[in-house]
């Protein structure tokens, strides 16, 4: 196939990073806009994180058979597809007037927007030599940080100053213009489309695949808010979501035409890449889930001022990248990158959990771009690294199921990080309290001093004394999960520490030159 060139190749670049930007960046440009959403459509904050959890459940549905829908329809004609369906369910979502047709446009969204990662990843691909991959990787890790670091700040910023509906619609004109490149400048791959009328849907793997990982995605989604397994719900789909993964992958590994290829698997680096694609969706995610709450409850930044506090350090982050891929496309060995962003990582963990209740929005700024380094130089790798031993055959299933497994990441870290921080809260509480004793002079101190500016402020000495203790106790409670906060980054470090030795598993064997000469024509073969 004759790759693009010049300028063509520009709008290739930017049009696929876009997408990929568009659909992560709708993962968390609602959180800001839940209350606002709840307060319209006159539903509780319970009911509301539907909005957020039928686009999670979508989205890790979809992506895995991105490889199998590209290759029946066509990867253009899948890609355009999906983009369109998208930009239509976007414009839905803002019309929406109740909270469950709202959430059925979000899962509609999510199924067109788990097309836009892995597709788009493929088609950035196409667009380079096999020797410059580095590079391609380099642009599209670019996406994947740059999606859900912005969504907040987006949101925030909509929110404040327009309506809730236009998180929505802020995606429509993207969607038309992306669309409009896509049919000028992506071309169809040849023979794409083709082979539908001999291709068989395995609509019993589907099935298991929507069963499992759907019902794996509402526990994490939704466990920590139903109290986990004492919920007769989350024990259900506990039980649906076994029965539907190991399912899948019995008729996966048993039948002649598999929705998606689980033999890959097999191979040993690819099989590593999985579990760092996990860890690092982990902690990827879980660092811009738990900063946000800890500022926002305990330094008291606004939503604005939090979101432009992760927003620098991220856009300089990003800088990081095409250095990286330079170094990569250059020949340089990407297990030691990996291993320096794996410690950077580690370093960052600690220094979140060193964090003080009278730091600024500035004085997070050398954390949060120290974050920014180690997730460049471990995911910018990764991405190339998770298909170096595949067949150029199996990449669009390795592509599919590594997108996947680092959403499960972020979704596995978010529900372990609320989990962990309610219970660490609380063990916090307890040991508080325990500190507190009635004869204890400093004690005594604090509560007349409180109680006199309670008294200052009503008069009433008799309710004066019982709002001092309330604000004791909700003193107490700040202090405690202010400590929890600390322990969740402690908490990242500790995984990144864990699996640090085994990151000489993900070393691909040295080929000879015929080799390389083979893997590289099969590769322009298949593209």
């Amino acid at each position: 196939m004759q790759r693009p060139q010049g300028f063509a190749k520009i709008i290739i670049v930017l049009t696929t990073i876009t997408a990929a930007v568009m659909e992560l960046l709708d993962t968390t440009i609602v959180n800001v806009a839940l209350n606002q959403i709840a307060g319209n459509l006159g539903a509780t904050i319970e009911d509301i994180a539907w909005v957020i959890t039928s686009y999670a459940i979508a989205n890790v549905i979809i992506i895995p058979m991105t490889g199998f829908l590209g290759e029946y329809f066509g990867r253009k004609n899948y890609y355009l597809g999906s983009m369109i369906l998208f930009g239509i369910a976007s414009y839905f979502c803002g019309m929406s007037d109740s909270l469950w047709e709202l959430v059925f446009w979000r899962f509609i969204q999510g199924i067109g927007g788990g097309a836009l990662l892995s597709t788009s990843q493929a088609i950035l691909f196409d667009a380079f030599e096999v020797k410059d991959r580095p590079t391609a990787s380099g642009f599209f890790g670019m996406g994947i940080i740059l999606g859900p670091s912005l969504g907040p700040v987006l949101g925030g910023y909509l929110v404040d100053n327009y309506e809730w509906n236009d998180i929505f619609y802020v995606n429509i004109p993207v969607c038309i213009l992306a669309s409009i490149l896509t049919i000028v400048f992506i071309d169809r791959k040849e023979g794409e489309g083709q082979h539908r009328q001999s291709m068989k849907i395995d609509y019993i793997g589907i099935a298991l695949l929507a069963v499992g990982i759907g019902n794996l995605q509402y526990i994490l989604e939704k466990g920590e808010s139903e109290s986990w397994f004492e919920s007769k719900t989350i024990n259900t789909m506990a039980g649906l979501c076994a029965i539907g993964l190991i399912g899948f992958i019995w008729r996966e590994l048993t039948t002649e035409h598999p929705v998606i290829n689980l033999k890959i698997f097999k191979n040993k680096v690819f099989a590593m890449s999985t579990v760092f694609n996990l860890v690092s969706g982990f902690g990827l995610f879980t660092s811009v889930f738990i900063y946000p709450i800890m500022v926002q409850r305990i330094n008291g930044l606004s939503s604005t001022e939090t979101g432009l506090s992760l927003m620098f350090p991220t856009l300089l982050g990003v800088l990081f990248f095409p250095m990286i891929a330079k170094y990569l496309s250059l020949g340089g060995k990407p297990i030691p990158v990996m291993g320096v962003g794996i410690c950077i990582f580690i370093i960052f963990g600690f220094i979140g959990g060193s964090a003080t209740p009278e730091m600024g929005r500035w004085d997070f700024f050398p954390m949060h771009l120290l974050r920014m380094m180690g997730v460049a130089m471990l995911q910018m790798p990764l991405i190339n690294q998770a298909v170096a031993g595949l067949q150029p055959a199996e990449y669009p299933a390795g592509i599919a199921l590594s997108n996947m497994i680092r959403q499960l990441g972020g979704a596995f870290g978010i529900a372990v990080a609320n989990n962990y921080a309610t219970h660490r809260a609380a063990q916090h509480r307890t040991d508080l309290l325990a500190n507190i004793q009635v004869e204890n002079p400093l004690f005594q101190q604090r509560i007349q001093g409180l109680t006199q500016n309670m008294m200052q402020k009503t008069g009433d000495f008799v309710r004066s004394g019982e709002a001092a203790y309330r604000q004791l106790d909700a003193m107490v409670n700040k202090q405690a999960y202010y400590l929890a906060y600390l322990d969740t980054f402690r908490l990242v470090s500790i995984l990144f520490l864990c699996i640090l030795p085994f990151l000489w598993l993900l070393r691909t064997p040295r080929k000879t030159k015929a080799e390389i000469e083979k893997i590289m024509k099969a590769s322009e073969e298949a593209h």
